[in-house]
Order: C-alpha cells, then sequence, then structure tokens
C-alpha cells in the first residue's frame, strides 16, 4: 500500500503514525510523501524513521531547515504550495487529508483526481467545496471516506444500508469546556481556557473551534455534502462522555449508533483497512466501566455557530467558503487577543450577511481558483470588521 500523508507533523497526522507504527509487522505499506508546515523536527524525525521518498513543508522559509536535516538522507525535499500539489499529483493507494484549514482544500481537490481512496480529516474540503469535492471523486472513481469521528460514525452505521431511507442523522458533540459556564461568563473566557479540552486530546485550534462548537458547525455543512442530506435531516447535540460519536435513525424509527474510545485511531483505521476490518491493538472500549452517557440539546444563545450553519445549509451556493473564512480570521483574532470569545460567532454572522458575500446564497463555485479569490475576498471582510 502506498501513502500519502497531508498535515503529517498535526494532530491527526501524528495519529496516522502512530497507528501505521503498530500496524508495521501486519501491513506492507509505503509512505511515498509527508508534509507539514513549521514543525521541521517532527517532520524530519518521522521521514527518517519511515523511510519517507519526499518531504514537504508548505512554508517555503523552511526550506533551508529542511535541506539541513535531510540532505544526508536519501530523501527529496521541497518547500510551497505547488510543491504541496505536486505531491497529491504523485497518487497513492491511501490518502489522508490532515491539513488544518483551508489551506487543506487544494490538495484534497487534487488528491481525488490521482489517488484511489482520500481520506478526509480537513472538514474545509467538504464546508468550502462539497460539491466539486463529490463530483471530481466521482469522475475519477476515487473513494472518498471521513476521518472526523462523527462523520467515520456515521459512515460505518449506514454502510450497505440505503441513503433514501435515513430519516435523521445526528452528530454528537462533548459540549467544550465552557458546557456548564452561563453566557455571562463566557464573555471572557481566555485561550488558555478555550484550549483545554475535557475529553479529546487536539491542537490549539480545533480545541479553541471546539470550544466555540464551531467544529460542530463545520460537520454539520460536512454531513449535508457527504452524506447528500438536507438542513432538517441533520441533528446535534450534547454528548459530554464523547463515547457515542454519532447516530442515525432511520424511517423505520430504529437507531444505530456508533462506539469507540477518544482515540483518532479508531477511525483513521478504519479507512487504512476500508473496506476490511483489521484486529488493531489499540486501546478498547469496555462496556461494564461506563457509569453514564447523558444527552443535552445545543445552547443556541450560548453556542451560536450552530444556528449559522444551519443558514449555510439552506443555501444552495458558495456560502460555506465565506462561512469558513471568516471563522479562521474570527479564530486568529480572538488568539491574538484582537476580539473576545463570543465575538468570534458575531463576526462571522457580520461577514456572512454582507450584501458582497450574501451574493453567493445561490451563486456555486466550480474551480477551485473562484473558490480560492472568495476566500481571499471573505477573509479581507472579516479582518475588517470593528467591535
Amino acid at each position: 500500500m502506498k501513502i500519502i500523508i497531508f498535515g503529517s507533523s498535526g494532530s491527526i497526522g501524528q495519529s496516522t503514525l502512530s497507528l501505521l507504527r503498530i500496524l508495521k509487522k501486519n501491513l506492507d505499506f509505503e509512505i511515498l510523501a509527508i508534509t507539514g508546515n513549521e514543525n521541521i523536527d517532527q517532520l524530519c524525525k518521522d521521514a527518517i524513521e519511515f523511510k519517507v521518498k519526499r518531504v514537504v513543508t508548505a512554508n517555503v522559509k523552511k526550506i533551508d531547515e529542511l535541506k539541513q536535516k535531510l540532505s544526508s538522507h536519501e530523501i527529496e525535499f521541497y518547500a510551497g504550495e505547488e510543491a504541496i500539489l505536486d505531491t497529491a499529483r504523485m497518487g497513492a493507494d491511501w490518502v489522508i487529508s490532515a491539513i488544518v484549514g483551508f489551506p487543506g482544500v487544494p490538495p484534497t481537490l487534487e488528491s481525488a483526481k490521482f489517488s484511489k481512496i482520500v481520506a478526509i480529516a480537513n472538514k474545509e474540503s467538504l464546508v468550502c467545496a462539497g460539491k466539486l469535492l463529490m463530483e471530481t471523486a466521482k469522475k475519477f472513481q476515487t473513494k472518498l471516506l471521513p476521518v472526523d469521528s462523527e462523520h467515520n460514525a456515521i459512515f460505518q452505521c449506514i454502510n450497505c444500508e440505503n441513503l433514501k431511507t435515513i430519516k435523521k442523522v445526528i452528530l454528537t458533540a462533548s459540549g467544550g469546556p465552557f458546557r456548564s459556564l452561563s453566557l455571562s461568563e463566557m464573555e471572557n473566557v481566555t485561550v488558555d481556557q478555550a484550549i483545554n479540552h475535557p475529553t479529546w486530546d487536539m491542537g490549539k485550534r480545533i480545541s479553541i473551534d471546539s470550544a466555540s462548537m464551531f467544529n460542530k458547525a463545520l460537520e454539520l455543512i460536512e454531513a449535508k455534502h457527504f452524506f447528500d442530506l438536507n438542513s432538517n435531516q441533520i441533528e446535534v447535540i450534547i454528548h459530554p462522555e464523547s463515547i457515542i460519536h454519532s447516530m442515525v435513525t432511520f424511517i423505520d424509527n430504529s437507531t444505530l449508533a456508533q462506539l469507540c474510545p477518544n482515540d483518532m485511531r479508531h477511525a483513521i483505521a478504519y479507512t487504512l483497512n476500508y473496506p476490511e476490518r483489521r484486529n488493531i491493538p489499540i486501546n478498547d472500549l469496555d462496556i461494564t466501566e461506563l457509569k453514564n452517557l447523558s444527552f443535552e440539546k445545543v445552547d443556541v444563545n450560548k453556542f451560536p455557530a450552530i444556528n449559522l450553519a444551519r443558514m449555510v445549509l439552506k443555501t444552495s451556493g458558495s456560502l460555506g467558503v465565506v462561512f469558513n473564512a471568516a471563522k479562521e480570521i474570527a479564530l486568529d483574532r480572538f488568539i491574538l487577543k484582537d476580539i473576545k470569545f463570543l465575538d468570534m460567532s458575531n463576526l462571522v454572522e457580520k461577514v456572512l450577511h454582507l450584501p458582497e458575500m450574501m451574493e453567493y446564497e445561490n451563486n456555486s463555485l466550480n474551480t477551485i481558483d473562484e473558490i480560492k479569490l472568495l476566500n481571499k475576498r471573505a477573509r479581507n471582510f472579516a479582518q475588517q470588521i470593528n467591535f
């Protein structure tokens, strides 16, 4: 099996490599390429360990550091966006798209043209280019598989089912670190508080997205495109224990749920071995130790990101690009302490309702260049919003 890992130095990328270490004796694989951004030490360490053929950093300023660390090894090294795309064009049996944010969209689209299976952890690929990505995969007969634990759970629940028999899907959310806080208490929460997730070990940006539930908002839009659902078929509930990752209710009102420990290697392993299952010695779930499985409705006053996503769900155009761009800038500004925690959703709402952006409500973009241009415009508007 030939493998490419986009975003290998990030949380999902490291989980993937951890899984591959476990499978070394039982899976015949070769890592053709890994990509990263800032963490050159980790990138090079992993490249040497796994005898990777090609290493790419998105940051052109890091090329000298790559050269210094890899020149004595038989490993090709490159830098820049075009090098990332060239890596996608190599093609592989299995590719994981784990770059965080919008930069992960172009290589995911390109991978869908050249590889057999693309495992998608990059939410933005579906949020910003869902229609284009699904059409591309169909055209090139590429299998897309979800890595997000929620969508992976849905995929497993509906495997071999007729999609027309789905009544609704239920995405679960932990509620993050601020689930029990009042709206007024959330007003002045800090970045350090936001990254302290109660159940998942994730990167800084994704942890904050989880705390604000923008993570779940993105997943709503993801589910629409991946499973061809409408807004009324997608629900979100709070499930603090994060054991049930999603549920699917069918038209006969029976509901299937997928349970597993809070470890992304489970979802990654499912896509890596698809359509088979493989015995993997990672943490399992002891049902007898589960003392409680609790569920709550989402307080959309505290977490307005959910309703903002529903606004996007009800449109047929490219507002997902606008939503994500504004969200990414809002997150940047919160991390820089330029805006407060609750200002993030206010900023996204303001950008979505700009006349220049609302024209994309029913205007669907059909090329990556058009999507990149809209992303840039929306980000510029988001930078200019003041509170």
